[in-house]
């Protein structure tokens, strides 16, 4: 048995040739490149998941944004490795290029434009799940057809969630540009779509369905695939370019679900378990956030998507302004503000455009140094996205406690002597309570009217996103300073140094 064993010694040695042990190291290296990249993904899915976590509240926003950074990183390294890329040369390219393109955006971008920012990342991440998809299509396609000389038997589910993934890939790419537009000042806001909108609008969708349906009934009928794409950019062009600016904010939530969901889509078509976490995670954070900001301005996504704020019902500006309007200057506001118990702040887009927020704080101290009890009413969707106002609050250094959402500080404006409303207006407009006809009709409002006396600083009369008049600038109890939101915060804090 001895000799055996060692006469097949040198048999087994024959065997093991340089081409082998060559094989036998690649096989290692993969399995060791897969084991380390199946971990980079599970922790990077992690990451992910804590990061949605930790910025749903201001306080732990900063972790989550660098936990997302980070996980974004260990996900692309997964990648490489599970997938053992040959040569990353592209990849390097396309980081660099992204790099130099997205941190001067992040860096220098200001506060007002980051949901157009944000609209434009949306474009590009939607339109690469659509180049992605459309090229994994048509890969699939030399694979089945005739022509490849091997033939494939066509996968109709798979076909069916690339023509799916595409569709709304595309559909996310012209409307989120177009939002980018709308928001950038690019395409005016007096566009509001062709007559009989809603028919093209749900005519292209049921033509790009039914062409869907047919691509996955019919795999091979590549023809198809073009029309699919054109119809997806026609509809969300249509879909989005009746909207106005009042539910962009919405849109925006909106279309950042359907990249998600894309993503999420091509995970399964790619069988890439990580895209479709993340594409989950970002698609259920977008239409939560779309359906809160639903709630709180009292509208459905239907009315927000195929409705339109009509405002040629409504009362015109000199009818509701005329004669009635009471002007004051930043030293008539410190005497008002002189002695008082109570001031609430409600902060808007005006603030917001004007960078007051160090302004406000410097008011605030001010006014808490004499005794005043100060507090910010935060309305869900003031400014142009959720959270717009607690991040600018926040950058001033503003206790987080002194922050209060609507519900919470509503009932209090009775009891309150001074508003100072700078720069909001559709959040504060009282027609969402009495007038049923009005476009914000049931849209839940700042009750500002309430309190005794309210200050409006705001740099005209125009009106808000809703494009109607706000009789509160009118009513008997409130006064107007007309001036750049912060110019009249530092005249304010200026006069009060100066009387005191």
């Amino acid at each position: 048995m001895v000799n055996d064993g060692l006469s097949a010694i040198p048999l087994l040695l024959a065997e093991v040739t340089p081409q082998a042990v060559a094989n036998y190291a690649l096989e290692s290296s993969a399995a060791a490149n897969s084991l380390v990249g199946g971990a980079s993904y599970l922790t990077a899915a992690a990451l992910f998941i804590l990061s949605l976590k930790w910025l749903s509240h201001p306080r732990t926003a900063r972790k989550g944004v660098r936990a997302g950074e980070v996980g974004m990183v260990v996900a692309i390294v997964g990648t490489l490795l599970i997938f053992q890329a040959v040569s990353i040369k592209w990849v390097l390219i396309g980081v660099v290029l992204g790099s130099l393109i997205g941190a001067p955006m992040a860096i220098w971008m200001p506060m007002t434009a980051v949901p157009q920012r944000t609209a434009l990342s949306h474009a590009f991440g939607a339109l690469a799940a659509a180049l992605v998809g459309t090229a994994h299509y048509y890969w699939l396609y030399g694979l089945w057809s005739e022509e490849s000389g091997i033939k494939f038997t066509p996968d109709h589910f798979e076909t069916a969630v690339l023509a799916i993934e595409v569709l709304l890939g595309c559909l996310t790419f012209t409307g989120s540009l177009v939002a980018f537009g709308k928001l950038q000042d690019l395409i005016p806001s007096s566009i509001k779509g062709l007559p009989n909108q809603n028919v093209i609008n749900f005519s292209l969708l049921g033509a790009a369905i039914l062409v869907a349906i047919w691509l996955a009934v019919s795999p091979l009928t590549h023809v198809l695939f073009p029309v699919l794409i054109l119809l997806g950019l026609a509809f969300g062009l249509c879909l989005v370019i009746p909207i106005g600016g009042a539910d962009m904010p919405t849109v925006i939530s909106l279309l950042n679900s359907y990249a998600g969901l894309s993503a999420s889509l091509m995970g399964f078509v790619l069988n890439n378990y990580l895209l479709i976490v993340a594409g989950a995670l970002d698609g259920s954070s977008g239409l939560i956030l779309s359906i809160i900001m639903c709630k709180a301005m009292n509208r459905s996504f239907t009315n927000v998507l195929f409705g339109r704020m009509d405002a040629s019902k409504v009362a015109a500006a000199d009818d509701v302004y005329g004669g009635k309007v009471k002007s004051a200057t930043a030293e008539d506001v410190a005497m008002l503000l002189d002695g008082v118990r109570r001031v609430v702040v409600v902060p808007g887009y005006g603030m917001a455009v004007s960078q007051a927020q160090h302004a406000v704080r410097e008011l605030f101290h001010m006014l808490e140094e004499r005794g005043t009890e100060v507090e910010f009413a935060i309305h869900p969707v003031a400014g142009r996205m959720p959270g717009h106002m607690n991040v600018l609050l926040a950058e001033a250094d503003i206790p987080y406690d002194k922050l209060k959402e609507m519900d919470e500080i509503n009932p209090s404006f009775a009891q309150t002597d001074v508003v100072i409303v700078i720069g909001a207006n559709d959040v504060v407009n009282p027609l969402a309570n009495t007038d049923p006809k009005s476009p914000i009709a049931g849209m839940p409002i700042l009750n500002v009217g309430d309190a005794r006396t309210v200050v409006v600083v705001k740099r005209s009369l125009s009106p808000g996103f809703a494009g109607i008049p706000n009789p509160l600038f009118a009513a008997d109890n409130t006064l107007m300073l007309f001036e750049d939101g912060k110019k009249a915060v530092v005249d304010m804090v200026a006069a009060m140094k100066a009387a005191s």
